[in-house]
């Protein structure tokens, strides 16, 4: 008896630590992520999606509202994501299709396709190691203690963290100019001084700036855009108070304090940006404002992101948080507000019907850039404006090349600017190129990656929206259901195949296409 409890007891553990298989394993449900297991999914691969949070859809459903097609040919959305704002459209009643969202619609329409798919979702988990026999991923180890083997991964996560773990190479920052003959590339001065001072009272340099002295225009460096949470806002009366942080210290707002008292009537939109879309009254999305004095976006904050490990992220989303939360409950409370702004920033709160299990707060930071794959190919400014055809074109781009700012630089005792701004008005779409999905064939042969995809920081700049993702993410998953059919590494797949294959499923590939001459008709349901 005592043996075969012993027995009993050995094939339980052993069994918590047997592997799982699949066709496909996305990491990252992010809304390129989604999409990804979902086109796998339809094309009859077994897959499952880890997702890190409780809530699959990235900032889709964190805040941002927006497929950004007011900055971008919408006409060239297509495929999977094009029925992903369908759905929604239908969810409102409308005809036409529309851009424009709630953040619990999305996850909604987000999850009934990954059920539609029979794609299997793991929350809550962190890829902790990968195990690999020569250049192919065998299977992952996460954080709860689940074992994965699969086909054929993808890194669907804003960091890339799958990747990074897998050897792949990889950068993050800015390039020079030089490295890839780009105007757009790194440190760019193009903004107006702001009139205010970047000193503390003692003379000594604010937090989150950096002395002009220790920049040249188009140098390269290691700096991302400024990361910022993007609220969702209600003047209802079922609105939430903004809530004071836990460590909650009104110093870190000096620049606000000064601005107030110098500008005594500054409007609570000078300080962050509103926005209405096609939202119910009183529902507001939010943003950093590129010019304000100071507004949401943590400047500095972000400086060790990019390359950290999961403790230092998280201690960087809490400080983000922290900022988000104390700049807020500063204008609503601290005695220094003028009243016409204490009592206008009152009228506001969080929205009572988005982020239920998270104090109405955005279950994700909005990481506007991080590590960027160097694949097989690297794409850059010259492919969004010049070259913009590729042979092995998988799906379309067209949003406008646009970098948030980077950094605030101290340009006197008394101004600073704020530098990286780009922004670049795009008049015609580009092909995404298939090797920008896939690394190169000597360090994995079964990652694709389009997210953190094989673009230049410059080229990033118009890759990085959602909507964008989605078509590359629903390229990927088609690609990856191919290759583990077939048995083949991702960069052995037919791509002729390939393109004949997302065109049967509806997917624009190529920049001939005709629909942004007038043809609308495809954006009715």
């Amino acid at each position: 008896m005592k043996h075969l409890l012993i027995l009993f007891f050995l094939l339980k553990s052993l069994a918590g630590f047997a592997q799982e298989k699949y066709d496909v394993v996305v990491y990252g449900g992010t809304p390129g992520g989604v999409i990804a297991a979902v086109a796998a999914g339809r094309e009859g691969a077994k897959v499952l999606l880890v997702e890190q949070t409780q809530h699959v859809g990235g900032l889709n459903t964190s805040g941002i509202g927006t497929a950004e097609s007011e900055h971008m040919i919408e006409e060239t959305i297509s495929g999977l994501p094009l029925e992903f704002y369908q759905r929604m459209t239908k969810f409102y009643g409308k005809e036409k299709v529309q851009f424009y969202f709630e953040s619990h619609v999305a996850e909604k329409t987000f999850k009934d396709l990954l059920s539609e798919a029979g794609v299997k979702v793991l929350y809550g988990a962190f890829v902790q190691k990968v195990n690999k026999k020569g250049n192919a991923i065998q299977s992952i180890r996460l954080t709860d203690g689940k074992d994965l083997a699969a086909k054929v991964f993808l890194d669907c996560t804003y960091e890339g963290d799958l990747m990074a773990r897998t050897g792949v190479s990889y950068t993050y920052g800015r390039e020079s100019k030089q490295e890839y003959g780009e105007s757009y590339a790194g440190v760019r001065f193009m903004d107006e001084p702001i009139e205010a001072s970047p000193y503390d009272d003692s003379g000594k340099l604010l937090p989150g700036f950096v002395e002009r002295s220790t920049l040249t225009e188009g140098q390269a460096d290691k700096r991302v855009m400024n990361y910022n949470f993007r609220l969702v806002m209600s003047t209802l009366d079922n609105r939430i108070p903004f809530p004071k942080p836990d460590k909650y210290n009104p110093d870190r707002f000096v620049l606000l304090k000064r601005l107030l008292k110098n500008k005594p009537d500054t409007k609570f939109r000078d300080l962050i940006d509103l926005y209405k879309w096609n939202y119910p009254t009183g529902k507001f999305e939010t943003n950093n404002k590129q010019k304000s004095v100071i507004s949401l976006g943590h400047f500095g904050g972000n400086v060790e992101y990019p390359d950290a490990d999961y403790p230092k992220q998280k201690a960087i989303y809490d400080d983000h948080k922290n900022w988000t939360l104390g700049f807020l409950y500063f204008l609503a409370n601290d005695p220094s507000v003028p009243k016409a702004l204490h009592d206008e920033v009152n009228q506001y709160g969080l929205t009572a019907d988005e982020f239920k299990d998270n104090g109405n707060f955005p279950y994700y930071l909005y990481v506007r850039e991080a590590r960027r794959m160097k694949g097989t190919l690297i794409q850059t400014q010259k492919d969004i404006l010049e070259e913009r055809s590729k042979p092995d074109g998988i799906c379309l781009g067209s949003h406008w090349i646009d970098s948030h700012h980077v950094q605030r630089v101290a340009v006197s005792k008394t101004h600073f600017v704020n530098e990286g701004r780009i922004w670049h008005a795009t008049t015609a779409p580009y092909e995404f190129s298939y090797r920008t999905l896939t690394p190169k064939a000597s360090e994995c042969t079964n990652l694709l990656v389009p997210v953190c995809l094989s673009v230049s920081h410059v080229a990033f700049c118009s890759a990085r929206v959602e909507s964008t993702w989605m078509q590359l993410g629903n390229s990927a998953g088609i690609a990856a259901a191919m290759a583990a059919r077939q048995q083949k590494t991702v960069q052995e797949i037919n791509v002729a195949a390939l393109q004949a294959r997302l065109k049967e499923k509806g997917v624009i590939i190529s920049i001939d296409h005709q629909v942004w001459d007038g043809d609308k008709d495809i954006r009715k349901k």
